[in-house]
C-alpha cells in the first residue's frame, strides 16, 4: 500500500481531478490565506516567525514568510506559515480526523514550491494529494492510538507528500519521507491543550515543519521505517479508495474563529437570537447541552486570545451579544464588555449523552434561554454551518476572506490578492507569493 500511495504522491495530475474537487481545493486556498492573514497580528505569529528567522537559515533553499519579507529554510517558513494559520481557529479541518490538514499543507506546498517556476494548478494539485494523505493518516491514527493526538501528529505525514512531490523525490525516497515524518510528528496529547489553552495549540506548525524536514532529509538518504499509519493491514480499508473517494469533499470550513466543538452551539445561539429577537439584557441565563468533549472547553471570560479561540461560553456569549464571534473580539476578549462577561459567567453547560455517543461523526449542542420574564425558549439539536451537509457557498468564504484581510491589508492589497486566489486561468505561483509574502505596510 506504501507503494501505492506514492503513486499517487507523484502521479496524480490536475486534469485527473474532477471539476467539483478543483473547486474545493480553490476554497481551501482561498480560505487558508486568508485564516492566515487573520493570524498575522498575534503574539503566536510574531513569536515563530522571528524565530525562524533567527534560527532556521534559508541560504541553500530559501522560502518566504508570508506578510513579513525575510527569508527563511523551507522548513522554517512551512513551521511559521502553518503556525499563523493555526493561531487564528477558523481553518478547515474533517471531522474523523479530529483535526485540520490544511494548515500544515498550504505552508508546505508553497515553502518546498516557492522559486520553482511551478503554477497555481501544480499547488492545487499538491494540495489535493495532500488532503487526501493527511485526512486518511489522521483517521487512521484514531483509529489505533487510545489517546487523542493533536493535528501534527498526522498532518505531517501529509506535508512529507507534498514536499516529497514538490521537490520531485524518487518513489524510494518518498516512502523513507512518509516513515520519518510519521515517526517524528508531533503525537501531542490534545486535550492538555485544549484544557490549558497556550501557544502550543494543534502542533500543526510542527506538523508542516517535520513534514517538510522528513523529505528533506530522505533527499539526502536518510531513511525511515514504513508509515504504519498507511503501510498496515488495519488500515488497508482507507487507502484502497486513493483517486476514487476525494476526501477533500469532506472538510468544513468555519465561519466563527474558534475551536470546532464550540461551532454548533454558537450557531443555535445566533438562530435563537435572529429567531426571536432576543436582545442580550432580557436573557436571565443561557444552558448549553453538547457532547462532553465540547463541555471541556473553556468556562468565564478567557484573558489570552488562545483562550478565546478554546472557548465555549465566550463565544456562545458573543453571539448573544452582538450576533456574531468577531475575530476583533477573539484577538482581544479583552474587550468584551459586561453583558458579555455576565452571559458568558453565568452559563450552564451539560453534557448530552446522547450527544457524545454520536461524536464525532456527530456534533450538536441544545441551547435554551432562560429570559427575564420566566420564559424558556430552546434550538433544539443543532449542528455547525459550514459541514459537507450545510456547506458554506464560495461568495460567503470571500466574505469572510475580505472582512479577515481588508483591515489588515487594505482593500486595494486584498482585492489583488483575492484576484489570484479566485482567477480561472492558470497563473504561476510567484503571482500568488508576490503579494502574500511582503511585509504590512
Amino acid at each position: 500500500m506504501l507503494k501505492a500511495v506514492g503513486d499517487f504522491v507523484h502521479e496524480l495530475g490536475f486534469a485527473d481531478l474532477p471539476p467539483e474537487v478543483v473547486e474545493q481545493a480553490r476554497r481551501c486556498l482561498l480560505d487558508l490565506v486568508g485564516v492566515a492573514i487573520t493570524g498575522h497580528g498575534t503574539e503566536l505569529s510574531r513569536i515563530v516567525r522571528d524565530f525562524a528567522a533567527h534560527n532556521m537559515a534559508g541560504d541553500r533553499r530559501p522560502a518566504s514568510l508570508w506578510l513579513d519579507g525575510r527569508v527563511v529554510s523551507p522548513a522554517g517558513a512551512a513551521l511559521a506559515n502553518a503556525a499563523t494559520i493555526d493561531a487564528m481557529d477558523a481553518h478547515d479541518g474533517h471531522r474523523l480526523s479530529k483535526g485540520h490538514a490544511g494548515a500544515a499543507l498550504l505552508p508546505a506546498t508553497i515553502a518546498t514550491a516557492e522559486g520553482s517556476g511551478t503554477t497555481i494548478r501544480e499547488v492545487l494539485t499538491t494540495l489535493v494529494v495532500g488532503y487526501e494523505v493527511a485526512t486518511r493518516a489522521g483517521i487512521a491514527l484514531h483509529a489505533s492510538a487510545e489517546d487523542y493526538h493533536s493535528s501534527g501528529a498526522w498532518n505531517s505525514i501529509g506535508a512529507a507528500a507534498v514536499a516529497a512531490r514538490s521537490l520531485g523525490l524518487d518513489r524510494a525516497a518518498s516512502e523513507h519521507a512518509l516513515g520519518i515524518a510519521e515517526y517524528h510528528g508531533p503525537r501531542a496529547p490534545m486535550m492538555r491543550g485544549i484544557g490549558h489553552p497556550t501557544m502550543v495549540k494543534d502542533s500543526s506548525g510542527w506538523g508542516a515543519h517535520t513534514g517538510v524536514s522528513a523529505a528533506l532529509l530522505a533527499a539526502e538518504g536518510f531513511t525511515g521505517a514504513p508509515a504504519q499509519l498507511i503501510d498496515s493491514p488495519s488500515a488497508d480499508s482507507l487507502w484502497h479508495d486513493l483517486g476514487d473517494r476525494w476526501l477533500i469533499m469532506e472538510q468544513y470550513f468555519k465561519r466563527h474563529p474558534v475551536c470546532r466543538w464550540a461551532h454548533p452551539a454558537v450557531d443555535a445561539m445566533i438562530e435563537l437570537r435572529r429567531e426571536h429577537h432576543v436582545e442580550p439584557e432580557a436573557i436571565r441565563v443561557i444552558e448549553v447541552d453538547t457532547f462532553a468533549p465540547a463541555t471541556t472547553l473553556l468556562r468565564g471570560i478567557p484573558v489570552t486570545t488562545e483562550e478565546a479561540q478554546y472557548s465555549l461560553a465566550f463565544p456562545v456569549a458573543a453571539a448573544a451579544v452582538h450576533g456574531a464571534v468577531l475575530p476583533s473580539l477573539v484577538h482581544r476578549p479583552d474587550l468584551a464588555d459586561d453583558r458579555l462577561r455576565r452571559l458568558a459567567d453565568g452559563m450552564l453547560v451539560r453534557e448530552s449523552p446522547t450527544m457524545t455517543a454520536a461524536f464525532p461523526a456527530l456534533r450538536e449542542a441544545d441551547v435554551t434561554l432562560v429570559l427575564a420574564d420566566g420564559r424558556r425558549i430552546s434550538s433544539g439539536p443543532t449542528t455547525a454551518c459550514g459541514d459537507p451537509e450545510q456547506p458554506l457557498s464560495t461568495s460567503t468564504l470571500i466574505e469572510k476572506f475580505r472582512a479577515g484581510a481588508r483591515p489588515v491589508l487594505g482593500d486595494d492589497r486584498a482585492e489583488r490578492l483575492l484576484a489570484v486566489l479566485t482567477a480561472e486561468q492558470d497563473l504561476e505561483l510567484a503571482e500568488l507569493t508576490d503579494q502574500l509574502c511582503p511585509p504590512i505596510g
